[in-house]
């Protein structure tokens, strides 16, 4: 029974354009729940979750069968009524590497070759993951237009990433005697290790710094949102939080500079009447 409604609770999960891994994780929990248990009662998940490894694994585990259980009593099925009772473990945050403006100034003083700097460019202009990084081709990249397409992202749905000038110069310079393929040609894993040999940040500090820099340059909350593929402003918070204050102070400054040149504009004006 609960092996068809796994795979029902899979498939609704991705036609409801939540992100695809993290249903296949979820699936891959509840199949390991239930197939340790002689009844999916409260007390066996209780008893499971307390033998996880980590608090995380704890964490994830005590979100699937929550997601799991409410899908269930959305549509009628009798499983997990006690869902809710479920407690969900709150994981320590750690403080993350995020990429700075001087960080990326360095990076590009360290770059070798012409892949290296359009790797590096294509970090800080865009924040694609590194698997998105990798699976970039030629066809993806609108010199004309200023942008890359990611065809294949986290959530499933692609989306469009404005590409910054000097991002752009990088990768013309890059691909001018391409063809075909990707545009770095490089595996996930190749990308993270040339960072690392170059001994800059993993791929995900570059995408922190890019939203925070972004944030921090007047660009929306909705607009990094947008070209980040995120569905809600939660993942934001969660790169920002650090830099709150320090967002929220730039912002107010440019607030009261575009204030003090609209008085100075008003008071050159020449009375209408």
């Amino acid at each position: 029974m609960y092996e068809s409604l796994i795979g029902e609770f899979e498939l609704d999960w991705q036609l409801a354009g939540k992100a695809e891994r993290t249903a296949k994780h979820y699936a891959a929990y509840l199949r390991a729940f239930t197939s340790n248990c002689g009844a999916a009662t409260l007390e066996a998940a209780r008893k499971w979750l307390s033998q996880c490894k980590s608090v995380a694994v704890r964490r994830k585990c005590a979100q699937a069968i929550r997601a799991f259980g409410c899908w269930a009593e959305l549509h009628g099925y009798e499983v997990m009524p006690w869902w809710k009772a479920i407690a969900v473990p709150k994981e320590l945050s750690r403080p993350q590497r995020t990429v700075t403006e001087a960080d990326y100034e360095a990076a590009v003083k360290r770059s070798k070759s012409a892949r290296d700097r359009a790797l590096i460019e294509v970090l800080w202009s865009t924040g694609l993951r590194r698997s998105e990084l990798a699976r970039l081709a030629l066809s993806d990249v609108n010199f004309e237009a200023g942008y890359v397409v990611v065809r294949q992202a986290k959530n499933g749905r692609p989306r469009v990433v404005p590409l910054a000038p000097l991002a752009r110069h990088a990768l013309r310079r890059l691909m001018r005697k391409q063809v075909g393929g990707t545009v770095f040609g490089m595996s996930s894993n190749a990308i993270r290790q040339r960072l690392r040999r170059l001994g800059l940040p993993s791929a995900h500090a570059w995408r922190r710094g890019w939203a925070v820099q972004a944030l921090r340059s007047g660009v929306s909350e909705a607009s990094v949102r947008a070209a980040a593929g995120w569905s809600s402003g939660a993942m934001v918070v969660r790169y920002t939080a650090g830099l709150a204050e320090e967002l929220a102070i730039s912002e107010f400054k440019r607030s009261w500079t575009f204030e003090t040149r609209a008085k100075r504009r008003g008071a050159h004006d020449p009375v209408q009447g």
